[in-house]
């Protein structure tokens, strides 16, 4: 169980590899325009938050698809910790709440019609996305065509733009230390959740 839980973890890594389609030649002053202060999504204390590296020699349409990952990533991250310990607290309806407080027992416990219900789901959510991202003017991760309102020039925009990826960027690393904590230890989260509703 460990070993499969690990291996899907490296394995979601592919999701940020950029596709055939959006990889094209590089240019170093077109990065320049993300690394910029300026920029959504650079903000103290990591500023360009890069930590593998992965921009270096990329264009304008390789970054704005790692921008859609990281975004997306971030907002399925941010769900992911409020369900956990939503879950950890017992706090799960479905299946009349037979299913283990512990997620990643409750995931393998899961009938096959729940995961059906989960695959459907999350397909018509991409699938819509999709649909979005051809549109004109399609900005990444701007589902509900806020830019075309509002554009980065306003600051209150800006700022909660940059709240989003930074809230993004916490998840995805407490999701991460929150399964390896179940993972390698037993434990998750279920004290913590008692301490948290006290």
């Amino acid at each position: 169980m460990k070993t499969a839980i690990v291996s899907c973890l490296v394995a979601s890594a592919a999701a940020f590899a950029p596709s055939k389609t959006a990889v094209s030649s590089s240019s170093p002053a077109r990065l320049s325009a993300w690394i910029t202060e300026q920029a959504v999504g650079v903000t103290p204390p990591a500023g360009f938050f890069d930590p593998l590296g992965l921009s270096k020699g990329k264009d304008d349409v390789t970054m704005k698809y790692y921008r859609e990952a990281e975004l997306k990533h971030g907002r399925v991250a941010m769900a992911a910790c409020l369900g956990w310990y939503l879950n950890a607290g017992g706090v799960h309806p479905a299946f009349d709440s037979s299913l283990s407080n512990d997620p990643l027992k409750a995931m393998v416990e899961l009938p096959a019609v729940g995961w059906l219900q989960f695959v459907l789901g999350c397909g018509a959510i991409e699938w819509l996305g999709q649909q979005i991202r051809i549109r004109p003017g399609y900005e990444p991760g701007d589902l509900l065509g806020a830019s075309y309102w509002v554009d980065d020039t306003d600051e209150g925009w800006v700022d909660y733009q940059n709240k989003e990826m930074n809230n993004g960027r916490l998840a995805m690393l407490a999701i991460t230390g929150m399964i390896y904590q179940d993972v390698f230890t037993g434990e998750y989260g279920d004290m913590m959740y008692r301490q948290l509703v006290r």
